[in-house]
């Protein structure tokens, strides 16, 4: 039986977290020891060195102890030796050499000669060094000692993940169209483009539910405006697609341009419901259009404001959206900007040397999203003035929640699809993430794989990357290898930036293959969809690195490019290029499964142990677990499409074997109901 225990250290502000309050105990917090320091602090303005006092929250590792957790990062499963800065960041670079991404994920367990889970609920900036300035300690340092601290131990790391998961809050379903494949590209600029999208997909028989919207349909890239001219009569253009089965999703971003006429801008104004200054104007920074202020998403009123603008798309026909810019980004501040201007006119130099270059060029990359600009802004929060750096971390949650209430209020029987770039643990109840601005890189890919269990634990079942890589060009093998990934991922959406390479599955000469294994999807969705909705329905993982199900195989703990897939299904996708398949380990005997299409499956029985298996760019491997079920049907063009009766059965092992299959019509939210949980058995 897993037991939590909170700690409040100093004044804590509720970050709306955690939804199940328990009582704060006092005496010192088990495992973490707090500690000072002193060290050397150095600045490039002053001359003299001097010691400054550090306070700390220590751990002393063992030589056997693993850490899991953190949410979206970079490097492994096992996030030991790096330090990581729980600061949202707005970074399309994600090298090992980077300390955050968009997410703000507190929670890690540490499982070794102890076991237990930390969540450290805390919305500034916090280092979490695992390891890496001492390989036997963890180091936490917040920016001030304002926050709560919650234990968890427990039997196992998955009892540990459970409890965390009750505590934080059901995580978010979305309408069952969205498990469907996704074609997405910032670059669409007409609705013309879109109908020669989906015509492309439809005439090569290539499956498609849905068509994201970037920020070109925008009118001068208004947030909820829509371009006239390039998408006249939009809820007849919504109303065409979903007679060919698609879905529209638009892009909404955080920052709402400084326009006259405009009457987001001028309402939001009018009611005080942007952020502001230290002088009490509005806060004034840029991303797309230009100057932009920032909706006050932290402020109650202003959340229900913002959140209630997106009632203006619902009603022309959308069901879906994707929030992005909502760390959030800026580009430059207008005073930041004033002054990077005048220290360029002042450099008077035509014959820079390397150190005026690096001094040229540190000031301009200074101009976007730089710390002085997240603290020169604040909130009113429940009458208080909040300073943003102190609470940097809720704003893409805050944004994320103003949807999902409004929806609460303007859909309350229909599911909306939501997902979001920035995130904090506990707006996964409202909507999920996606991986953010990756790349189109072979590393990218196995980060991907990294990422989901992370995610999970952190209550995040919605997400997925952008397939093929957002940023540069994608070769068509990598393509195909990262679909065999994103088959298994809940969210599956092919995602690019104007300017690279265009990567609809179309466009490639293998046309054939992309369908068949697009459709691997469809056919899999019985299996997907159930696991799914039972881990969210019971608080569970859907992705399960080896070591969190077999933790007493050391071969199994040392392994994190194979990933369980709910309780059935273990994947070991390929992630190199040129490669003709992979080494794999069964920890146990599986039976391996070949696919081709969802009409040429191939199976085989592995005893445990370790094997190269070939895999071609036109299948799917995947292994079933002894005594289990995997149910599937025959490939379709859209989701609406699958039958729900014609279920086939993929199994190891024949007797007595039974299947907890979920099925409910993917829009409403009587997610209990018994009359959506039926067994399936092999006789």
């Amino acid at each position: 039986m897993s037991k939590i225990r909170r700690y409040s250290i100093g004044t804590f502000m509720d970050t709306g977290a955690v939804i199940s309050k328990l009582p704060k105990e006092t005496g010192e917090i088990p495992y973490l020891k707090r500690i000072q320091r002193m060290e050397l602090k150095k600045s490039d303005k002053e001359p003299q060195e001097e010691m400054v006092q550090r306070d700390e929250m220590v751990y002393h590792l063992s030589f056997q102890d693993r850490i899991y957790g953190l949410g979206e990062n970079v490097r492994g499963i096992n996030k030991r030796g790096w330090l990581y800065e729980s600061n949202c960041t707005d970074d399309p670079n994600h090298t090992e050499s980077k300390h955050s991404l968009y997410g703000a994920h507190n929670f890690f367990v540490v499982d070794g000669r102890e076991t237990f889970g930390v969540f450290l609920d805390y919305p500034g900036k916090l280092i979490l060094d695992m390891g890496y300035g001492q390989m036997d300690e963890i180091r936490i340092v917040p920016q001030d000692w304002n926050l709560d601290v919650y234990i968890l131990e427990g039997g196992s790391i998955l009892e540990i993940v459970k409890s965390f998961r009750k505590l934080i809050g059901r995580s978010y379903i979305p309408p069952k169209w969205a498990f469907g494949y996704g074609q997405s590209r910032w670059g669409y600029q007409s609705a013309a483009e879109i109908r020669e999208v989906v015509k492309g997909y439809r005439e090569n028989g290539i499956p498609l539910d849905a068509v994201y919207l970037d920020i070109d349909y925008m009118e001068g890239f208004k947030d909820f405006t829509i371009d006239k001219e390039r998408f006249p009569d939009f809820p007849k253009f919504a109303e065409e697609m979903r007679k060919e089965h698609i879905h529209l999703v638009p892009i909404i971003d955080a920052g709402v341009k400084i326009e006259e006429g405009y009457e987001v801008y001028e309402e939001g104004k009018k009611n005080g419901y942007f952020c502001k200054d230290q002088e009490g104007k509005e806060f004034v920074g840029a991303v797309w259009p230009g100057k932009v202020h920032f909706p006050d998403v932290l402020n109650k009123e202003a959340r229900k404001w913002f959140g209630q603008k997106y009632q203006g798309l619902l009603e022309q026909g959308i069901e879906g959206f994707w929030n992005d810019m909502n760390e959030p980004a800026i580009f430059y501040s207008e005073k930041n900007l004033e002054q990077v201007l005048k220290k360029i006119k002042s450099m008077k130099s035509r014959n820079m040397d390397m150190w005026e270059v690096f001094a040229f060029r540190d000031i301009v990359n200074g101009l976007a999203n730089n710390p002085k600009d997240y603290s020169s802004f604040y909130h009113e929060i429940e009458g208080k003035k909040i300073c943003h750096d102190k609470v940097h971390n809720l704003y893409g949650f805050g944004m994320t929640r103003a949807a999902g209430e409004a929806f609460e209020e303007l859909e309350p029987e229909k599911r909306i699809l939501l997902f979001s770039r920035a995130s904090y643990i506990g707006m996964h109840r409202y909507g999920g993430v996606w991986m953010g601005d990756n790349q189109s890189w072979w590393s990218h890919l196995l980060l991907n794989l990294k990422m989901l269990p992370s995610l999970n634990m952190c209550g995040f079942l919605y997400t997925g990357a952008d397939l093929g890589g957002f940023g540069s060009d994608v070769t068509e093998d990598l393509l195909l290898r990262w679909l065999a990934l994103g088959i298994f991922t809940p969210l599956m959406r092919n995602h690019s930036a104007l300017g690279t390479r265009e990567q609809e599955c179309y466009r490639f000469t293998q046309t054939e293959v992309f369908r068949n294994l697009i459709g691997i999807r469809y056919g899999l969705m019985p299996y997907l969809y159930s696991e799914y909705m039972k881990a969210a329905l019971k608080d569970e993982m859907l992705f399960m690195p080896l070591a969190f199900v077999y933790p007493e195989d050391a071969h199994a703990r040392e392994v994190e490019d194979q990933l369980l897939v709910g309780e059935s299904i273990m994947i070991a996708p390929v992630y190199t290029q040129n490669a003709g398949g992979r080494y794999v380990y069964l920890p146990e005997p599986m039976k391996l499964v070949r696919l081709k299409d969802m009409e040429h499956i191939e199976t085989e029985v592995l005893e445990q142990g370790h094997y190269y298996i070939e895999i071609s760019l036109e299948e799917v491997v995947f292994f079933i677990r002894p005594g289990k079920i995997v149910p599937y049907t025959k490939a379709e063009q859209y989701v609406k499409e699958i039958p729900a009766e014609e279920l086939r059965l993929m199994h190891f092992e024949a007797e007595g074997l039974e299947y907890e299959l979920y099925q409910d019509d993917g829009f409403e939210k009587d997610y209990e109901n018994p009359e959506h949980f039926k067994r399936l058995g092999v006789k």
